[in-house]
């Protein structure tokens, strides 16, 4: 029983902290943008947290500057993609280049240094007493929480609002919300700002939450996996959900299995979690892409007034 409780909490903390960025590239690609960076931004959200929980020991300042990081990075990447139409996948290498290299710059000082702060678990009474989910559930820090209310809010905007329905227009055919009046460039802005932010958060699951320290790649690999899911889960933060609980199930059950399966190298477990985002990376090309995805038709496809 300790051990299921285990590895299911353990696939909630690590689904949570892929979740954050898979939500935010969902809006950024609904939206017509895809940002092939988000390891580069969760890493510069995770160092920018841990950089300022150090040296100011104030958890709610330290989760502003990740807020913060993530915004100015969209806006970067906005300005390039959106208003310089520069070619996205490009953009998103060098976002990606970019923000792994410089969190490594950014972090050699507080490398194994000890932040002494961080997301702690939060009890809530009476739920926390029910068998098995209680302690799954209900024993988690604050952004695993609100996570609980991210999930059904942005599937609700999507699916069941007016500006969710421009939101897909925009991935759609952003020159019929142009000719409706709507600006099409500040919302391509804000979405993309959105979804950046969102992924420092994931950056910073994992630096202030998960763990209490920085190492360069902390992230390792995370964002690969978000990016895979959101193709995956045909753009539906309901489905992502579940495609990241499932991967926060295999990366735990490899930990676990090195303790019963010694004779067997620890690398064989540590690379379930990424032999199944090669997997559904196949399955999100091709054939089956287009007959089972609903791919926004605008999808990297930078938008010209003068063209419509």
């Amino acid at each position: 029983m300790t051990l299921l409780i285990s590895l299911l909490s353990g696939a909630l903390v690590y689904a949570v902290s892929v979740m954050y960025a898979g939500i935010g590239e969902t809006f950024s690609e609904r939206a017509g943008v895809m940002n092939l960076g988000v390891e580069g931004v969760m890493l510069m959200g995770a160092v920018s947290g841990y950089i300022t929980a150090v040296h100011t020991q104030n958890l709610p300042l330290s989760f502003l500057v990740v807020l913060l990081t993530g915004a100015v990075l969209g806006l970067l990447f906005a300005f390039l993609t959106v208003t310089l139409q520069s070619d996205q996948t490009v953009c998103g290498m060098a976002m990606l280049i970019f923000g792994t290299g410089l969190s490594g710059f950014l972090g050699k000082d507080v490398a194994g240094v000890a932040a002494n702060l961080k997301f702690e678990i939060i009890k809530i009474p009476g739920l926390c007493r029910i068998p098995i989910l209680g302690k799954v559930l209900f024993e988690q820090n604050l952004l695993v929480y609100a996570m609980y209310i991210i999930v059904p809010l942005s599937v609700f905007y999507i699916y069941r609002t007016r500006y969710g329905l421009k939101l897909r227009a925009l991935g759609e055919n952003p020159a019929v919300l142009d000719a409706a009046g709507d600006n099409v460039f500040a919302m391509r802005y804000g979405y993309v700002v959105f979804g950046s932010m969102m992924m420092a958060v994931s950056g910073a699951c994992v630096s202030l939450a998960n763990t209490n320290f920085w190492a360069s790649g902390m992230t390792a690999g995370k964002g690969w996996i978000a990016f895979a899911l959101v193709a995956f889960s045909s753009w539906n933060p309901l489905m992502l959900t579940c495609g990241a609980l499932l991967f926060g199930f295999i990366s735990c059950l490899g930990s676990n299995l090195q303790i019963y399966l010694p004779q067997i190298p620890t690398e064989v477990f540590s690379m379930l979690p990424y032999i199944a985002t090669i997997a559904v990376f196949i399955l999100s090309t091709g054939n089956f892409r287009r007959k089972h995805t609903a791919e926004p038709a605008a999808l990297m496809k930078p938008y010209d007034r003068e063209s419509r």
